[in-house]
């Protein structure tokens, strides 16, 4: 369907204040029409870049190429937001058609061989440049874009990888199409009060309320969102329901259907093979890693021995643990994966009195963000004021001017944080907008905050467990880089940064989580508005590294199991579960615990672009234990100078230096992988 350009959103200049987008102006309609004159305009800029008569220089060919496709990047930011927390049929069908597009468009640029003739002349002759460091960074990522983009390769090489971009692009997105497919698909109803011996009567509450919107009054309704079924396998007496869901979630896209994704992985694995043969690396992993701070499959490898040993040591321990509880009041059976969460929770209210359902009523999703909002307030000086009048994409996204201490304008920051059936699972952080400075104008970011939390029921708010509560604080680390961000290039702004790197901002806020100064800021009862008894917070302390066996064998699994597909070597067709089978062998899994992410619905690495990089987590852990160690050396956890160096060499500067010559400016030196060992109570 087309529509004329003067009825098209993306071909005005957004009228909001902040430039936000006219969500409820923007129709399925127009993003085809959208995407196709961003290419062709931005072709025309690449093609002036190529058919100036002058020398290259920074300015003429660097800097306008990094400036090139503002409508392309427009629709982009906004088609793939939704696509993300709002999409329908329509919009999978679009994506499906332009996906190739992009692949076409994109390898226009750096196949180009007169483009990479300006820019390699330039990278050959930078020490004469007399460039900033941030330009001579942005040089260098253009070069090496260009090299590791196939501008070195010949005529045919070239022809090749362009089609294996192609088939890639289009197989990384029918994969996360599947999976959000067979994520919608289940639902198991329950018409028998009995089956839910256990569950607590929030549980129950919205169960029966999303059967009620689903028409089946008087049943109870779960799906495979982890707030749906986390606390059935937390509380559920019933083993078989716990069982059934833990599958459902576990096996999505591997049922041999239209929607089984083994066949993709095969596609995408032989794809990314040929394509980082082509390029001059023996496997996927090695080349991907060549553009990280790890830099190699051995590096990563090594890095995750260090903490998996310890891990499934304390695994082992904790399952040894788990199975004593069970013998209690299941003599005979063993423990399997759909026991473990019932029997945790069971231990820790035994070890520690501490039940999530008492912790819930004073997590209210509003007074945490605020939480997160006043620990950002105390750090960086960060203003908040609620827009209402913002134009937004759902009912449940509220915006946030954000502003700094003296008042200058900082950004836009969108939440929404409730599933539904056209949101993929999980949380992330995503631009509308991203920051840049062009003609002495800061342009200032829009950041989006998304997420999967328990929803509001008729008589309560929406109350997070803790998992919800970190995830929040990890997300709006995210928000942080990308608002912070201060620098002078589009592609060196906020978390445009190596995946190894990304998740230090993030991760290093879950560190105030469970401080005691900052839970009294958010941890109030939704009801009396009280603050949550200092004996239960001591109780949180002492719980503090409760079950990190299993917690970090489960992350650290799926590291491993990425690693293990992306240092494939040929590109014959693999039975998937056996290779699954095989890695988790290999690596001691014990079977009581199940990968965090099992291959058909491992997201990140098939869909999502932390291909073998999810070990990127566990790397920036160490990261941000050591730089959270920071402030409490100080004795404060607050403490200004600290907060302020974390700003100024972090947050503020993007990708605009190495991520580890950024990090020693902070810290003063290397992190410390004791750390993160003393944290996670593994060593």
């Amino acid at each position: 369907m087309g529509c004329a350009k003067s009825d098209n959103p993306f071909f005005e200049t957004y009228k909001n204040k902040y430039g936000a987008p006219p969500f409820e102006l923007i129709k399925n309609e127009h993003y085809k029409p959208a995407f196709a004159e961003g290419i062709k305009q931005q072709q025309a800029e690449i093609d002036a870049i190529v058919d100036n008569a002058q020398p290259a220089t920074f300015a003429n060919t660097i800097e306008a190429l990094d400036f090139s496709g503002e409508l392309l990047k427009k629709v982009s930011s906004v088609f793939y937001n939704l696509y993300s927390a709002e999409t329908n049929e329509e919009m999978s069908k679009i994506a499906t058609e332009v996906s190739p597009l992009l692949s076409d468009h994109n390898d226009n640029i750096y196949l180009n061989e007169k483009l990479f003739v300006r820019v390699k002349a330039l990278f050959d002759g930078r020490e004469q440049l007399n460039l900033t460091p941030e330009q001579n960074r942005l040089l260098e990522k253009y070069h090496r874009n260009f090299v590791r983009s196939g501008a070195a390769l010949n005529a045919e090489q070239k022809i090749q990888l362009r089609e294996i971009n192609k088939k890639l692009s289009l197989a990384e997105l029918t994969f996360g199409q599947n999976v959000l497919d067979e994520t919608n698909a289940f639902k198991k109803v329950i018409d028998n009060e009995s089956d839910l011996v256990g569950l607590p009567e929030s549980v129950r509450q919205a169960a029966a309320e999303a059967a009620k919107a689903a028409k089946m009054d008087g049943k109870w309704l779960f799906n495979t969102q982890k707030a749906s079924f986390i606390p059935v396998l937390q509380y559920s007496e019933n083993r078989e329901l716990r069982k059934e869901l833990l599958m459902a979630y576990t096996t999505r896209a591997n049922h041999d259907n239209d929607k089984d994704n083994k066949a993709v992985i095969n596609t995408i694995m032989k794809l990314r093979t040929q394509k980082a043969q082509l390029l001059g690396f023996e496997t996927s992993a090695a080349f991907i890693l060549d553009d990280t701070m790890a830099k190699t499959p051995k590096t990563v490898y090594d890095f995750l021995a260090t903490i998996w040993t310890p891990s499934l040591s304390k695994a082992k321990e904790e399952a040894a643990e788990l199975q004593k509880l069970m013998d209690v009041d299941a003599k005979g059976q063993k423990l399997e994966a759909w026991d473990w969460w019932y029997y945790s929770e069971k231990l820790r209210k035994a070890k520690f009195d501490l039940d999530e359902e008492v912790l819930k009523p004073y997590f209210k999703l509003e007074n945490v963000r605020q939480g997160v909002f006043d620990l950002s307030t105390k750090l960086y000086g960060l203003k908040y004021k609620k827009l209402d009048n913002m134009p937004v994409y759902h009912p449940d996204v509220e915006a946030f001017e954000v502003t700094d201490a003296d008042g200058t304008f900082i950004g836009v920051l969108y939440t929404d944080y409730f599933p539904r059936p056209g949101k993929r699972a999980g949380a992330w952080m995503n631009n509308i907008t991203e920051q840049y400075i062009k003609d002495g104008v800061n342009h200032r970011p829009i950041i989006c905050n998304v997420g999967n939390f328990t929803k509001p029921t008729a008589d309560k708010p929406s109350l997070l467990n803790m998992d919800e509560v970190e995830t929040l604080f990890h997300e709006y680390g995210h928000a942080l880089h990308g608002l912070l961000t201060q620098v002078t290039y589009p592609s060196l702004s906020g978390t445009n940064v190596s995946r190894d790197f990304v998740e230090l901002p993030s991760q290093v806020m879950e560190n105030w989580c469970w401080e005691p100064e900052v839970m009294k800021t958010y941890a109030l009862h939704y009801k009396t508005g009280e603050v949550m008894p200092k004996a239960l917070m001591d109780k949180i302390q002492l719980a503090s590294t409760f079950n990190q066996g299993f917690v970090n064998t489960e992350l650290l699994s799926a590291s491993l199991l990425d690693m293990d597909y992306h240092v494939i070597k040929d590109t014959a067709d693999f039975d998937v579960d056996a290779f699954e089978k095989a890695s988790l062998a290999r690596m001691g899994m014990i079977p009581e615990i199940i990968v965090r992410y099992r291959s058909t619905i491992f997201n990140h690495v098939f869909g999502g672009g932390y291909n073998a990089g999810y070990y990127s987590y566990t790397w920036a852990a160490v990261l941000d234990a050591d730089a959270f160690q920071a402030f409490k050396e100080t004795g404060d956890i607050y403490n200004p100078t600290v907060a302020k160096a974390f700003r100024k060499n972090i947050l503020e500067r993007g990708d605009s230096d190495e991520p580890m010559k950024l990090y020693r400016a902070f810290r003063g030196a290397e992190p410390n992988p004791d750390a993160l060992l003393n944290k996670r109570g593994l060593k």
